[in-house]
């Protein structure tokens, strides 16, 4: 199908997208790889009358460590977030999500920033910023805020993000030596959406869990933090027992809608098993 007519401009800074956007009085949509506008434009999801590309803001750009985070420009394709050495040693549950996303023609265009903003409950990298308790940058025309993860992704394509802002960076605090992280996924084909998919780390001193962070998604409406799993695992070592309390937890945390095809018990059984296999590849790790 066509897209519909429309105007495409591109900004040069952060300033001349707010005025672009404020001329159409909003009916504009930013653009950074393009891979999720131009499909739901094609499909009549939504019809702006602009297309604002800001994939040429400097400040989108760049992965550099700063004194407590590593922050991560949101034109970051996912195929930097999967290579970049500083992703792989500060923000490793990234780096293990990016290999799920898709297909190498997606990873190759697509950005970290398009798709926290696109918010899709099925992605993975949203539920790897909440495990990493990422920062979520966002400027706008009243200035710049940083949104914790856990308060950015709203509901069903629902973010903390006001019309006009744009998405800049993400935050991801440096992690202990001791931290140890593991991310899966079950899908039907290898670049499928997953049926279910988790994300995790836990810090570890003398062998017992002191603190924990799981994320889940395609469990919900947006990426769900397993608070009683992860309540589950601390003050006790990576075991058979711990992991078995975890995932008995799960049924407080998740509440996955039900699918003709897919009910919602299977799902959680799936979630079941897959915290276990992520938690037994947290305990083989050096």
């Amino acid at each position: 199908m066509k897209l519909p007519a429309f105007e495409y401009l591109r900004a040069r800074s952060p300033e001349e997208a707010w005025q672009l956007h404020s001329e159409v009085e909003g009916d504009a949509v930013y653009l950074s790889g393009g891979h999720s506008v131009v499909p739901s434009m094609a499909l009549r999801l939504q019809a702006p009358s602009r297309l604002i590309d800001i994939s040429g803001i400097a400040d989108l750009h760049g992965v550099v460590a700063q004194d407590n985070a590593l922050r991560i420009g949101a034109m970051t394709r996912h195929a930097e977030v999967m290579d970049n050495p500083l992703v792989a040693r500060h923000a490793p549950l990234l780096a293990l999500a990016a290999p799920h996303v898709a297909h190498p023609a997606i990873r190759n265009r697509g950005t970290l920033g398009g798709n926290l903003a696109l918010a899709d409950p099925a992605s993975e990298f949203p539920a790897a910023v909440l495990a990493l308790r990422a920062e979520i940058e966002i400027i706008g025309p009243e200035g710049s805020r940083h949104v914790p993860a856990d308060e950015f992704f709203l509901d069903l394509y629902e973010t903390a993000l006001a019309p006009g802002e744009i998405l800049t960076a993400v935050h991801v605090p440096l992690p202990p030596a001791s931290r140890v992280f593991a991310f899966d996924e079950i899908a039907r084909r290898r670049g499928d959406y997953a049926m279910v998919g988790a994300a995790a780390q836990a810090d570890l001193e003398k062998g017992m869990i002191v603190d924990a962070s799981i994320a889940f998604f395609s469990v919900g409406f947006t990426p769900v933090r397993a608070k009683a799993a992860q309540a589950a695992l601390i003050g006790a070592p990576l075991s058979r027992e711990s992991v078995a309390r975890a995932q008995a937890s799960l049924a407080e945390d998740l509440d996955p809608p039900d699918d003709p095809g897919f009910p919602a018990h299977r799902r959680l059984q799936l979630a079941r098993v897959l915290l276990g296999r992520v938690l037994n590849q947290m305990e083989t790790r050096p």
